[in-house]
């Protein structure tokens, strides 16, 4: 140290590389050797929690859940005490009849207690739907069998060129191989079209990150339980691994691998994500619609979609730790998988080479800040802003890369770097003393971050049922926007401009924000506190929000966030008129007010204040329905409209049937608030809702005048235009009694 000492005090440019050779070599070593594992370990957790709100699920999974509610129903309606008659999940296979595949997240491993016919009738179904799903456990200690049984036809994986690293993708954890397995019963074990894994192997901290996309076990590659469901809707088995890139190719899917030979998951959040079915709810469904009765899901909605099946009322669901959650259902880590395998978004772990270059730098940087400033605020700022680099490029490159960079690694070498050039200065510079002592309490001082906790009992899971109105919200062709901008910052300062002007409206009308997807805004009214005009007050949000619309593209535009190139863009599109038209931002919004649950979802350890529910859905669905009525933005339901009074002008529209619900009902368009509204929209309202009642009586001839009328007196009236094209398109092709449906609109896009 002395000779380092001499050597800098002789040339201060020298002590840089040397410094940072040894702070490298020493922090490298205890990286390589692990030291740094459970911190990194928590750094990536920290990363999923952040930004799994911001990842959207994948459309083409369900989830059912057998939770306390369904127990409690089948006791009180069906009489069936728990566990549940297999014939149940017959029942529910039934329903479940379009789904691609159906996969059960238990395992079934001992006869039914209600005797072989009962596994027969769950077998029988399993083999009609063609695409079920039973789970296999493997392990190297529990299990009663030893070998693949005899003559079973199932579908495995059939991996080439992974050479001797194939021992390394199938085997247990610790190197341990998986040698004993429990099977379901035969009945059930014959009839799936596949047996899927539920095996998962921790990491050290007793922590699930990962999956490995199949499991070895005597000679055969045993695909998981969510590439399972993948296989038995179709799927060819045949894959093979990439060793330069550690990639596994299956089809269309790349699937990145770790050195363990296992798949690190980027999950989105809790079950609640992925807006879960409760099993009675199918149960019910599947009554009503063998009574020939309007049922609460059609068998439609499951059409082709992936289902998991799981066990979720009180110690009956497995508990993993992951990083959402240290409880966790064993089903979501499946479930995150199969979206990893269909979105295509593993996170990866980035190369050593990398990661030591990477630190090299960061050391080097952070020596040659220390040793060459001479003012205490530069350097503490300096270092800190080196931290920030760090930081933020961790969590962007695992957002936008799908990349794990071992951030504490990073972290621990800038401050190893900082002390030992600032133990070099105090050691060289006595003079300095006070300032070395000074930049260094200024840079290790904490900054103390309190939480009020007003109310600790709050803090628990559940929820409850409260009529409340929900509005979904979503900017018309944004991808084209964002696509054309090109420049990343000036997205995101557009969209925080957007989502901060809208944000305040409904917060101003004492709404609560749910969640941002993108560009889409979640909200709610009547919750944390409840209050009678939830449903006007959403109204009132909406109608200002088309206001404020006004106001801000003015502003994006005169800002110059939205460009001429994005003008260009959205009229090439036909989203606007013309490159000219000074609404590039035209929002639409779906409002529908009912029975919610709205309250803490999630765990114990990480909850989320949120809604769900049918009516949350059918929110969601108006809001995509304004484009086939080519509306000023806004729709609202029935149930809605009965609830706000006469304060607003709003016309009506078709009765529909939106995805996914049989039951049609009236959509209104909401156009002002009344107090505001110029006095010739009430009365355009009233000539519309003649010609509509003579639309619906199939007096076409007349309806086309009056809508023709309404649209030549204002040329924006696109929904004017489209009705009365609809007369006449009706008056050049009669329909037939059975095709008009007494005006019901059946909508085939969410």
């Amino acid at each position: 140290m002395r000779k380092i000492v001499r050597h800098a005090k002789a040339n201060r440019k020298a002590s840089v590389p040397v410094l940072s050779v040894l702070v490298f070599a020493f922090v490298a070593l205890l990286h390589l050797l692990g030291a740094f594992d459970y911190l990194e370990n928590r750094s990536y957790d920290l990363r999923v929690r952040f930004f799994a709100p911001r990842l959207r699920p994948s459309h083409d999974i369900v989830v059912v859940l057998v939770d306390q509610t369904s127990i409690d129903w089948a006791q009180r309606e069906r009489g069936w005490g728990w566990p549940w008659p297999r014939a149940a999940y017959a029942e529910l296979l039934g329903h479940l009849r379009g789904a691609a595949s159906v996969t059960f997240d238990i395992i079934f491993s001992e006869p039914s207690m209600h005797g072989t016919e009962d596994d027969e009738a769950f077998a029988l179904a399993a083999m009609e739907h063609g695409g079920v799903v039973q789970g296999v456990f493997f392990s190297s200690q529990t299990g009663i069998a030893t070998y693949w049984p005899q003559g079973l036809d199932t579908p495995l994986f059939q991996p080439t060129g992974f050479g001797g690293f194939l021992e390394r993708f199938g085997r247990g954890g610790r190197g341990e191989g998986l040698t004993r397995a429990q099977f379901p019963i035969p009945f059930l074990r014959d009839s799936a079209a596949g047996l899927g894994s539920f095996t998962g192997i921790p990491d050290s901290d007793g922590i699930i990150r990962r999956l490995r996309l199949f499991t070895l076990f005597d000679g055969k590659a045993v695909p998981g339980l969510s590439p399972m469901a993948l296989l038995a809707s179709g799927h060819g088995g045949d894959i093979t691994f990439n060793p330069q890139n550690n990639t596994v190719h299956w089809g269309d899917f790349s699937i990145p691998v770790g050195r363990d030979g296992s798949s690190l998951l980027r999950f989105r959040g809790d079950l609640g994500r992925y807006f879960p079915f409760s099993a009675s709810d199918i149960l019910e469904s599947r009554e009503a619609y063998l009574r020939g009765e309007d049922p609460l899901l059609l068998p439609e909605y499951f059409y082709g979609a992936h289902v998991f099946v799981g066990l979720f009322a009180p110690g009956l669901f497995d508990i993993f730790s992951t990083p959402i959650a240290t409880v966790y259902p064993g089903m979501g880590v499946h479930v995150t998988m199969l979206d990893n395998i269909l979105q295509g978004d593993f996170a990866r772990e980035s190369p050593r080479w990398l990661n030591l270059l990477i630190l090299f730098v960061a050391i080097g940087l952070t020596i040659l800040l220390c040793l060459f400033s001479q003012r205490v605020p530069v350097t503490a700022t300096g270092a800190v802003f080196v931290l920030a680099i760090v930081v933020l490029g961790s969590f962007a490159a695992y957002y936008q890369l799908y990349l794990w960079i071992p951030m504490v690694t990073f972290l621990a070498g800038i401050t190893a770097a900082f002390i030992s050039a600032t133990l070099f200065n105090y050691a060289t510079e006595g003079s300095q003393k006070r300032f070395i002592k000074t930049a260094f309490s200024q840079y290790l001082s904490p900054k103390v971050i309190e939480r009020i906790i007003a109310d600790p009992s709050q803090l628990r899971l559940g929820g409850e049922k409260r009529e409340m109105t929900a509005i979904f919200t979503d900017v018309r062709a944004f991808s084209t926007i964002s696509e054309a901008l090109g420049d990343p910052q000036k997205l995101v300062e557009l969209l925080n401009h957007y989502l901060t002007r809208m944000s305040d409206i409904i917060l101003e009308n004492q709404g609560t924000i749910d969640k941002y997807e993108g560009d889409a805004i979640i909200a709610f009214f009547g919750a944390p506190v409840h209050f009678d005009n939830h449903a006007a007050l959403a109204c009132k949000s909406a109608v200002m929000m088309k206001k404020a619309e006004e106001e801000v593209n003015r502003e994006v535009l005169a800002q110059g966030l939205v460009t001429d190139k994005v003008l260009e863009a959205l009229a090439k599109k036909g989203a606007i008129q013309d490159s000219g038209d000074p609404c590039p931002l035209f929002t639409r919004l779906g409002i529908n007010s009912g029975e919610m649950v709205v309250g803490n979802m999630g765990t114990p350890s990480k909850m989320n204040y949120t809604i769900m529910g049918n009516a949350v859905n059918l929110a969601a669905r108006l809001e995509g329905t304004n484009k086939a009525y080519d509306t000023g933005g806004i729709l609202i339901s029935e149930h809605t409209m009965a609830q706000i009074g006469d304060g607003f002008v709003v016309r009506p529209l078709s009765r529909v049937r939106v995805v996914g619900i049989n039951t049609p009902l009236r959509l209104y368009e909401l156009l002002d608030i009344r107090g505001d509204a110029p006095p010739e929209l009430p009365e355009m309202v009233e000539i519309w809702e003649r010609g509509l009642a003579l639309y619906e009586r199939r007096n076409f001839q007349a309806a086309a005048g009056i809508f023709g009328e309404i649209y030549g007196r204002n040329a924006a009236d696109l929904v004017a235009k489209k009705y009365c094209l609809r007369c006449r398109a009706y008056l050049a092709s009669p329909l037939d009694d059975g095709t008009w449906d007494n005006g019901v609109d059946n909508l085939t896009e969410k």
